[in-house]
């Protein structure tokens, strides 16, 4: 697929660009050089980009919680237009911030969420995992793990009835892509030891992945909005176990450590999603043909002007493309796997 050259100070809309660097500037300046982050500057931005959940416009919403004492919990998006006696799909769903920042009430999350329940239409848990540096690998992919253990055992008083855990989807983006990965691949391992839920489809957007190489696209696409080479290198390290690096298994999934997933059978169907102006583009295709090279069903979408983050702005036309993809995406994997 041919990709345009365009610069992406000609193709990104400067309302785009303003807003994404202005999370740029927020996260750096919380970052600190010992590796720790300001939680205490975090919160008064989080105070003013946080939604309560509120119901309406066709869904219900609430907040569950999963264990307090790492406050793990999600949000629950279930449509009420939809009749009662027809059993929906299953969203799990991952957001991005590098590991480190956003949950699942900030409003881009939030309304994100709220686009793919009423869409496809399907019901969306979007969760809240732990965040580093307090917490390294593997908390986060055990989080992502123990929602499904959670949903499988339906013990909370908002689990809907009409939910179908035989057709659940995984999906999340940027670093929530990387989780939706690992969390596959632990399922696809030990699926027997669950009651009900089957992954039938992993939704990879824009996924956070790397390795010591420095590729193509790292290099020569600097200065775009949110990625660049230094707030990477300082994200994974916060994230791997002391003295680990890049080509540690949890960044370079298909690198010289990693986890072999050709003999897993049950590896769900992945749409992976690449932005043209990502700088982890080339990382993102290893991916889909990582999958493809183990013998796994997975497509590749390329927006070629698309930056990091695009969806996050429903104006964009590539947003609108995006919400498609994943509900025809939603549908032919409900269809094939009744």
């Amino acid at each position: 697929m041919a990709e345009k050259t365009l610069s992406s100070s000609q193709v990104i809309p400067w309302k785009v660009r303003i807003s994404l660097s202005l999370i740029s500037a927020l996260t750096d300046f919380t970052r600190r050089s010992d590796g720790t982050v300001n939680r205490r500057f975090i919160k008064l931005f989080d105070s003013c980009a946080k939604v309560s959940p509120q119901s309406g416009q066709g869904l219900q919403v609430s907040d569950v919680t999963v264990d307090s004492t790492r406050n793990l919990w999600f949000r629950l998006f279930i449509p009420t237009n939809v009749s009662d006696n027809i059993k929906l799909p299953v969203l799990v769903y991952f957001h991005g911030g590098w590991f480190t920042w956003f949950s699942p009430d900030v409003k881009h999350y939030d309304v994100l969420c709220r686009q793919f329940a009423q869409r496809s239409p399907a019901i969306v848990v979007s969760v809240n995992y732990r965040t580093t540096p307090e917490y390294r690998f593997p908390a986060q992919y055990d989080d992502g793990f123990d929602i499904l253990k959670f949903l499988d055992q339906k013990s909370f008083d908002s689990f809907p009835e009409n939910a179908d855990l035989s057709r659940c989807f995984l999906a999340g983006d940027s670093a929530g892509g990387n989780i939706v990965h690992h969390v596959a691949r632990r399922f696809a391992q030990v699926g027997s030891e669950f009651s009900d839920i089957k992954v039938v489809g992993l939704i990879s957007i824009q996924p956070f992945f790397g390795g010591e190489e420095r590729t193509d696209s790292e290099i020569q696409l600097k200065g775009v909005p949110i990625i660049s080479v230094d707030r990477a290198d300082w994200h994974w390290k916060v994230l791997l176990p002391e003295g680990a690096n890049r080509d540690h298994e949890a960044v370079n999934v298909f690198g010289p450590n990693s986890v072999d997933i050709s003999g897993l059978k049950n590896f769900p169907s992945t749409l992976v999603f690449v932005g043209g102006l990502d700088p982890l583009k080339d990382w993102q295709k290893r991916y889909f043909h990582g999958l493809k090279k183990s013998g796994k069903e997975a497509h590749l979408t390329v927006y070629p002007n698309a930056c990091h983050a695009f969806y996050i702005f429903p104006d964009l036309p590539e947003a609108s493309l995006l919400f498609r993809e994943v509900t025809d995406f939603i549908h032919n994997n409900i269809s094939t796997k009744k």
